[in-house]
């Protein structure tokens, strides 16, 4: 908040002048040392997961504001700007909002725990500016790419930085589109590292093997839904679920409190939102239902930058030399690449377990 306020700032008062923006990186140099110098003391480990979470946001500002300052960008009305998620404090209405391009965003307050923060990288950036579209227009989001190109990953993470509960739901041929009275035989929500602090959670199929149900939960709490390796699900389900859908869309593009969701009354809470994630090409996938594909706003993945990951992963575990870090980063690349590429290997192995990760 304080990033996007100073930029605004600085654009606004100094009218586009080189000089005061070459002094705002410098300051955001030495605050980003000071975080550095804390890490690198004694503390607490929930003290030090909050300053390396704040390090990995503040090494994506310095970066922005830099390549700014390279392309002489100034302006606080230019798209490289608008297309940042920013988060900012409205006087008027007393509340929190997240901006990006034309879309807005009341911030939710959902209490996530003290966790880290996705390494943001220009990959990022545009898979956030899709799927904030895609909510802005009433839409679903749809990444697809690879297995390892962070589809889920970057859901969670836009789902952290507006507030809201993101639950991540393991898709699977068994998955049917009936809704009723769903009865709990064990919960398998699994702790991985990622998902603890009760913002989300892997919904194992024993838990839930309805979408209509799930597709209910949540839009009666505004919560966002995440549907993994959601091809696996057969074509004949598929086209109901694109039904169902597609009502909770309406409502919301209705603004409506409460809607018939297949036959029940239910509330409406309007932050409700349905993401899926695709694997083409892989075995045992379906072709989406073209009344389904009309609901999803498509965004390609492809490989992250993982010289640039890498760069700032260490300086949030406290790297402070070389000044960009880039020289230090590039032996852990090819290190980070071939861990990536021996996931998608075994994934491919143990196909059609999409659980085994």
């Amino acid at each position: 908040m304080m990033w996007n306020f100073v930029y605004q700032e600085m654009s606004f008062v100094c009218g586009g002048k080189r000089g005061p923006f070459s002094a705002t990186a410098v300051s955001m140099i030495s605050q980003l040392s000071t975080l550095i110098t804390l890490l690198l003391g004694e503390l607490t480990k929930q003290d030090r997961q909050k300053i390396m979470t704040i390090c990995t946001i503040d090494v994506h500002s310095r970066d922005v504001v830099y390549k700014f300052i390279q392309t002489k960008i100034e302006s606080a009305s230019a798209f490289q700007w608008q297309s940042q998620l920013r988060h900012r404090w409205d006087e008027k209405e007393r509340d929190c909002f997240a901006n990006i391009c034309d879309a807005q965003f009341r911030y939710s307050y959902e209490y996530l725990g003290n966790t880290p923060r996705l390494v943001i990288t220009p990959l990022t950036d545009r898979c956030y500016i899709t799927l904030t579209q895609s909510l802005h227009l009433v839409m679903g989001g749809g990444p697809a790419g690879p297995a390892g190109t962070g589809k889920t990953e970057t859901t969670k993470d836009l789902g952290r930085a507006l507030g809201i509960s993101v639950y991540v739901f393991n898709c699977s041929e068994q998955m049917d589109y009936k809704v009723g009275r769903c009865v709990a035989t064990s919960h398998n929500i699994a702790d991985e590292e990622g998902t603890r602090g009760g913002y989300s959670g892997e919904v194992g199929e024993v838990l839930l093997h309805s979408c209509g149900n799930i597709y209910k939960g949540l839009a009666q709490t505004g919560a966002w839904g995440c549907f993994d390796e959601f091809n696996r699900i057969t074509v004949e389900v598929l086209s109901v679920v694109a039904v169902q859908v597609k009502s909770v869309q309406d409502a919301i593009r209705d603004k409506k409190q409460t809607f018939n969701f297949m036959g029940d009354i239910i509330g409406l809470v309007p932050t409700v939102g349905i993401f899926i994630t695709m694997n083409p090409g892989y075995a045992g996938r379906t072709e989406l239902p073209e009344n389904l594909k009309a609901l999803f706003r498509p965004c390609a993945m492809c490989v992250p930058d993982f010289e640039l990951i890498c760069e700032i992963m260490l300086v949030a575990e406290g790297s402070r030399t070389p000044v960009f870090w880039h020289e230090s980063s590039s032996p852990c690349t090819p290190c980070a690449r071939n861990c990536s590429l021996s996931r998608t290997t075994m994934i491919g192995v143990y196909e059609p377990s999409s659980q085994f990760w």
